[in-house]
């Protein structure tokens, strides 16, 4: 299995898989290249692209080099885009879609950017997220608390407490549990995005490639406002809504629209 070598010598794991431009997938909260959405992603964009999945630090089988910061993680992804050969476009999913404005805000390399449902709040459709988010995370961490970490974070999201005790009696709670530590890094990510106020105009200033901000017709209002919002902040940005898809996007039905975009000239 390969390996790029990030700026403070933290190993990133990575596949690469199919034949064409480069595409590097950023993944959301909890997610790697063997849980989550992205072994069915690399399936649907294989066809055109070399889909390029990693493991975002702490996460999967990568390293995890402390302190943490999210300029790591863009050297992270900068690393990658190295061993793809010093160019590729970047698809991010809600999180993964922050860090990969983020990156495209500070990366030359990166040709475009599409991103789909990245969770901010940015009007009174949905409650702010606390302020105490981050430092909660941290002693919760800290507590070696994981479980009640991924708990916090499923509440946190809209998860139904019933659907949550079902999880942790599944195989797949282990799975959550081992990489809970990660959640305190894509809050940092996220940052200001979930106080209820509009965008910051300069956050992504320094982001001069097209980007496709993207959501689902049936995801709350909160989450399309916020797509609405980053297309209309960025000059170089369009909004498309995908019908009949939630923050759980089908990747035969994500799969067109981003490959539209990423191969037009």
């Amino acid at each position: 299995m390969p390996f790029a070598t990030s700026a403070d010598g933290t190993r990133i794991a990575y596949t690469a898989t199919g034949s064409g431009p480069a595409l590097v997938l950023v993944d959301g909260a909890l997610c790697h290249r063997g849980f989550g959405p992205s072994p069915d992603l690399v399936k649907a964009f294989s066809s055109d692209f070399t889909v390029y999945a990693y493991d975002r630090r702490g996460r999967g089988e990568s390293g995890d080099t402390a302190p943490y910061s999210v300029d790591k993680e863009i050297d992270d992804i900068a690393a990658v885009i190295d061993a793809a050969g010093g160019a590729a476009a970047v698809l991010g999913l809600s999180s993964g879609g922050v860090l990969a404005l983020d990156a495209a805000n500070r990366l030359d390399s990166i040709t475009k950017a599409a991103v789909y449902e990245c969770p901010f709040i940015v009007d009174d459709t949905h409650a702010p997220r606390p302020a105490s988010l981050i430092e909660d995370m941290d002693a919760m961490i800290a507590q070696d608390r994981r479980g009640d970490a991924v708990t916090s974070f499923m509440r946190m999201v809209g998860t139904p407490g019933f659907a949550v005790m079902v999880m942790k009696l599944m195989p797949m709670w282990k799975k959550l549990k081992a990489v809970a530590p990660t959640l305190r890094y894509d809050y940092r990510v996220l940052g200001e995005t979930g106080s209820g106020k509009p965008l910051p105009q300069d956050r992504w200033a320094d982001a001069k490639q097209p980007v496709l901000a993207m959501d689902g017709g049936k995801s709350p209002d909160y989450l399309r406002n916020a797509m609405r919002m980053l297309a209309d902040t960025l000059p170089t940005a369009e909004h498309r809504t995908l019908p009949g898809q939630t923050h759980m996007v089908k990747p035969e039905i994500l799969s067109p629209v981003v490959t539209e975009f990423l191969l037009r000239d």
